[in-house]
C-alpha cells in the first residue's frame, strides 16, 4: 500500500523531515538533508522492547569487561589503542563510571529473524533525536494523507514512543541518583560549533524544553567557570557530550579535559562520559569470548543473564592475532589469521578502535569499489584478502582489529524520499537499540533503524533513516486508509 502511496505523501515527507532536523552538517556550515524513506520498518512493540533489554544486559557487560581488563594484568589491551587524551581520561576516570544514561548497541537482523548485535556504542550513541524525527514525520505525514483525525494524530505520537523522552528520563533519574531530591533546571547539550549532527542536538534541546528543562546547544569555546560549568553567563546543572575527546586533541581545552575527567562532576552532572574503553570492539570480541571461557566471564562478574545475552545475540568475535582458537563452530584453528585469509566470505574485519565504518572490511565484498577505497586509504593501494589480512594482523594503530562471524543479511525494498520525489531502493538495513546503565529502572527506549546501498552502513557516510513503527500504530493507520 506504501509503495503506491509513497509518491504521494513522500516529497512533503522529505521536506518535513529536513525541516525538523534530518539533517548533515557540513564544514561549512551548510546542511545536507538525510534520506528519509516512505516505508518504515514495523515491530511489535515487545519486541522493540526485547532488544532494548538485551541492549542493556550487552552495555552492562562491555561496561563491566572494561573494567575488568582495565584492573588487570593486561589494562594495554584496550589502553593501547587509545589516543592520548583518550587514555589519559579512562585512566582517570573508570574505577568511578557506575552510569551511562544512554548506551547503543547496533544490529543486524539475520535470515532467521534474530537479532544479531554487532557492538556496543557508549561514547556518543546519537540518533536519538533522528530517530523521532523520522517517525514522528512519517506518522503524521500519513495520517493526514489518510485523513486520520488530526486530534488523535497526537495519541499515535504517544503510542509509538519517543527516544527524546527516554534519554531525557535517563538523564533526569541518573540526575537524582547523583544529586537525591533534586532535579535538573538547566541542561547543556555541549558540541562542536559545526558538529555533523547539531540539527539533532537542536531538536533534543527544543524537546527538553517541553519537558521543563532549561536546555540550550553551546560549544566548547564558551565554556568556563571555576565552579560550576557556565557559558554564557547562564550555570548548567547537567551536560549532556556530544563531542568526541579526540576532538580535544585537535583543539585543546584543558579545561574541558579536566570537566571530562570528573565523573559524575564536581562542576556539574555528566552522566556521558567518556568510555572509549568500553566501545572498543576489542572488549566486544571478549565478551564473544566469555562464552567459552569461565575464567573470563567470572572475572568480569557477568551474570547469568547477562551470558545468556552474549549467547543469544553476539556473533562470534576474536582479537585478530596469530595463533590457535577455536572457530565460529567450535573447530580448532590452527592459526587464526591464516583461517581468516583461506575464507575471506565467513567473515568480517574490524579496527578495534575508530569510528565511521573507514576500517571495517568485509571478506565477501573484495574486489569491489568500497573495499578498494577503505584499504587504498588505509594502506595505499588495493589490496587483496589474504594481503590485508596480513597487513591487519601486523596493524596495531587503534588497538589492532578484530574479526567477526559475517552476519548474513540481505537488502530490502525501500522509498527513498527527497523533496522532489520518490525513488525505489534496495537498502541494506540495521536496526540500534537504545539502553541504559546503571540506573534504577530502565526509560522507555527504542530504537533507530538506518538504511544504505552499502553493507556497512553510516549515516554521515551516506546513509537514510527509515522510520520505525509499532505494529499497533501501523495498524491503526492501515485501517484509515481502508475508511478512505
Amino acid at each position: 500500500m506504501l509503495r503506491h502511496q509513497g509518491a504521494h505523501f513522500g516529497p512533503e515527507l522529505a521536506r518535513t523531515a529536513f525541516q525538523r532536523g534530518l539533517a548533515v552538517t557540513k564544514k561549512d556550515g551548510t546542511l545536507q538533508p538525510i534520506p528519509i524513506t516512505a516505508t518504515p520498518v514495523i515491530l511489535e512493540a515487545e519486541e522493540i522492547r526485547r532488544r532494548s533489554e538485551l541492549s542493556a544486559r550487552l552495555s552492562a557487560a562491555a561496561l563491566k569487561m572494561a573494567e575488568a581488563v582495565l584492573a588487570g594484568s593486561t589494562p594495554e589491551v584496550l589502553l593501547g589503542g587509545l589516543s592520548p587524551v583518550e587514555r589519559t581520561l579512562a585512566e582517570r576516570t573508570w574505577r568511578h563510571v557506575s552510569r551511562l544514561a544512554t548506551t547503543r548497541v547496533d544490529f543486524f537482523v539475520d535470515a532467521g529473524q534474530r537479532a544479531r548485535a554487532l557492538e556496543v556504542n557508549t561514547t556518543i550513541p546519537a540518533m536519538q533525536g533522528y530517530s523521532d524525527i523520522a517517525a514522528r514525520a512519517f506518522i503524521e505525514g500519513v495520517a493526514r494523507h489518510f485523513r486520520y483525525p488530526e486530534r488523535a494524530i497526537a495519541s499515535l505520537l504517544t503510542l509509538n514512543g519517543s527516544n527524546a523522552l527516554a534519554l531525557y528520563r535517563a538523564l533526569l533519574d541518573g540526575y537524582a541518583a547523583e544529586r537525591p531530591g533534586q532535579m535538573p533546571e538547566t541542561i547543556a547539550l555541549l558540541c562542536r560549533r559545526h558538529d555533523a549532527q547539531i540539527t539533532e542536538l537542536r531538536y533534543l534541546a527544543d524537546r527538553f524544553r517541553e519537558f521543563g528543562a532549561d536546555a540550550d546547544v553551546v560549544h566548547p569555546e564558551d565554556v568556563s567557570g571555576d565552579d560550576a560549568f557556565i557559558a554564557h553567563g547562564k550555570k548548567y546543572q547537567m551536560v549532556y557530550r556530544h563531542l568526541f575527546v579526540r576532538r580535544l586533541e585537535e583543539n585543546p581545552s584543558p579545561w574541558l579535559e579536566d570537566f571530562f575527567g570528573t565523573v559524575p562532576g564536581r562542576k556539574a552532572v555528566f552522566l556521558n562520559p567518556p568510555t572509549s574503553q568500553v566501545e572498543e570492539k576489542a572488549t566486544f570480541a571478549l565478551l564473544s569470548e566469555s562464552l567459552t571461557s569461565p575464567e573470563l566471564a567470572e572475572g568480569a562478574g557477568l551474570t547469568p543473564e547477562e551470558l545468556e545475552a552474549v549467547r543469544a545475540s553476539v556473533p562470534w568475535t576474536r582479537r585478530f592475532k596469530q595463533g590457535p582458537t577455536a572457530g565460529p563452530g567450535g573447530e580448532h584453528l590452527e592459526d587464526l589469521v591464516a583461517a581468516v585469509a583461506a575464507e575471506p566470505r565467513r567473515f568480517v574485519l574490524k579496527r578495534s578502535w575508530d569510528y565511521g565504518g573507514k576500517a571495517v572490511f568485509i571478506g565477501r565484498s573484495v574486489g569491489t569499489v568500497p573495499y578498494t577505497e577503505r584499504t587504498q586509504a588505509l594502506y595505499g593501494g588495493p589490496l587483496t584478502w589474504a594481503e590485508l589480512c596480513e597487513r591487519a594482523a601486523a596493524d596495531t594503530t587503534g588497538g589492532g582489529y578484530v574479526v567477526q562471524e559475517l552476519v548474513e543479511t540481505s537488502p530490502e525494498d525501500h522509498l527513498l524520499c527527497t523533496g522532489n520525489g520518490v525513488l525505489p531502493a534496495s537498502l541494506y538495513v540495521d536496526y540500534s537499540a537504545y539502553a541504559s546503565v546503571g540506573l534504577n529502572r530502565q526509560p522507555a527506549w527504542g530504537g533507530v533503524c538506518r538504511g544504505s546501498m552499502a553493507e556497512i552502513v553510516n549515516i554521515v557516510g551516506g546513509g537514510g533513516v527509515i522510520p520505525l513503527i509499532t505494529t499497533e500504530v501501523a495498524r491503526k493507520l492501515l485501517m484509515a486508509w481502508k475508511a478512505l
